[in-house]
């Protein structure tokens, strides 16, 4: 059953995460967003808490600790409420880290484990592909088995920054079945294209990724339909947690501004209108949050939760677009301007609908 009072643990982590989010990243969130970059720097203050490396094995480099869904919930959330593309980029790792300590073999955490717990290389994962219709469970990509070797062929898009990745893992289907690969950047036929342009998410590079004819080891394949299932399950309440995070920041910087800004003498909190859609704001971000902590339980808890972080994803992506959409419209003329974070917020919060494995609990 999930509890609604956080542990000490939980508590503390996301103290110490809205103390990084509000002394490094809100005040030069739009500055990143302008020149669509983050500092090093910032991505540094994150991974000095080790949250990444927190579950590899000691032998390995690690903490050795349990992993924790809803805990990488927790955290997501609070690193979205201040830059949904810092969210991402420091948590990238993640994405690779954890598919592979669940369902990689001795030989592959050794060889890969180790540089990713040092911080010595980036490791991502790729999804997305440029189709209509696009369904992350049925990936047109295509993996054909060859006496020792796997040949890949197809297309990734939105893949995160890709550029500066050693380590891929891309999902393909191979005889029928969903399967995850770990590919390296320099194996032959595989090709990095030029970073996309997109309508949000400034502050994280995307990339389109070729796979022509591209040969990778037998050794190379980490699971089958079993663990892609699961691995997908994890990406979609990440998401969710990502939009929760999003959609709290823009509910916050409306209901303050809605109370500071006066009009006709009176506050714009006491309209009507302006105060019912920031009550609506304050519980769907709370419906959105639960959905996420009861789709994360389920897999703390060693459950299938293929329904729980469907819907939750679902729900996440429908009430983004909603919450950062009132969010614009509270601070009216105001919110389509660029130096408020509103309008921040709603580009960003639209890629929750429409883009898979962006992070990972």
């Amino acid at each position: 059953m999930i509890s609604f009072m956080p542990s000490e643990e939980q508590s503390v982590m996301k103290e110490t995460l809205a103390k990084l989010i509000q002394n490094t990243i809100r005040d030069n969130a739009h500055d990143m967003d302008e020149k669509h970059a983050i500092p090093q720097e910032f991505i540094a203050k994150f991974r000095e808490l080790g949250i990444a490396q927190s579950p590899i094995p000691e032998e390995f480099g690690g903490f050795g600790l349990p992993a924790s869904p809803v805990m990488s919930a927790i955290i997501l959330e609070e690193l979205a409420a201040g830059d949904m593309g810092y969210a991402v980029a420091s948590t990238l790792p993640s994405l690779f880290i954890h598919p592979l300590l669940e369902f990689g073999n001795e030989t592959q955490k050794a060889n890969y484990l180790p540089p990713l717990a040092s911080g010595e290389c980036e490791a991502t994962l790729a999804i997305n592909e440029m189709h209509f219709k696009f369904d992350a469970a049925c990936p047109k990509t295509h993996a054909e088995k060859k006496p020792g070797k796997y040949i890949i062929s197809g297309e990734k898009c939105y893949v995160p920054m890709a550029d500066s990745a050693k380590y891929f893992l891309v999902a393909a289907q191979c005889d029928g079945e969903n399967c995850l690969f770990i590919v390296e950047k320099d194996m032959p036929g595989f090709a990095i294209g030029e970073c996309e342009k997109n309508l949000g998410l400034n502050t994280l590079p995307t990339f389109k990724v070729h796979f022509d004819a591209c040969e990778i080891p037998e050794g190379q394949r980490l699971c089958g339909a079993e663990g892609y299932d699961r691995t997908l399950q994890k990406t979609r309440i990440a998401m969710a947690a990502l939009g929760t995070g999003v959609s709290r920041a823009s509910f916050e910087y409306a209901r303050n501004y809605a109370k500071d800004r006066v009009q006709f003498g009176e506050p714009i909190a006491s309209r009507q209108a302006v105060a019912f859609m920031i009550a609506e704001m304050a519980y769907e971000v709370d419906a959105m949050r639960l959905m996420t902590w009861k789709a994360a339980s389920a897999l703390e808890n060693g459950r299938d939760a293929k329904r729980e972080s469907y819907l939750a994803k679902l729900y996440a992506g429908d009430m983004t677009m909603k919450i950062t959409d009132y969010g614009v419209q509270i601070l009216g003329g105001h919110g389509y301007i660029r130096e408020h974070p509103v309008e921040r917020y709603y580009r960003n919060g639209r890629s929750i609908a429409c883009l898979e494995g962006l992070a990972i609990v």
